[in-house]
């Protein structure tokens, strides 16, 4: 059976994957812990909640209330919004993790993979800005 080296910049992005989900699954769980326990009273009622469930997202916005797109971070002391701070967390790890590598692929003058590295930065960073609008917001 072959064995497979682990290179440096995989070990960089592992090990920083590894402490952000961490930190973001802990965010998950008191920002939860907040919304369920009361200490922050929610945007929706939790007994209209079903009124909802089975609403397009579009028309739930609309009937709620609610912009879409990061509107949310203007929400933030209501409960059943701060549970985004945990998620948004994860979702930008893995740009976290990119940043990261790019030293070490300098390092090594591995210009195809800092550019390519450098590029995915750059659209996911793009992607969540939101200047697309596009999918279901």
């Amino acid at each position: 059976m072959a064995k497979h080296q682990v290179t440096e910049e995989q070990l960089v992005y592992a090990r920083l994957l590894d402490k952000g989900m961490k930190m973001g699954l802990l965010l998950i769980v008191i920002t939860f812990a907040l919304y369920v326990s009361g200490v922050l009273a929610p945007y929706t009622p939790i007994s209209e909640l079903s009124h909802y469930w089975g609403m397009p997202v579009h028309d739930y916005l609309k009937e709620a209330g609610i912009s879409a797109g990061w509107s949310w971070l203007g929400m933030l002391g209501k409960g059943d919004f701060v549970n985004f701070i945990g998620i948004a967390f994860l979702a930008g790890v893995t740009v976290v993790c990119y940043i990261a590598i790019l030293p070490v692929f300098l390092k090594k003058k591995d210009k195809t993979y800092f550019v390519l590295a450098l590029v995915e930065v750059a659209v996911l960073i793009f992607a969540a800005s939101g200047i697309l609008k596009g999918g279901g917001h």
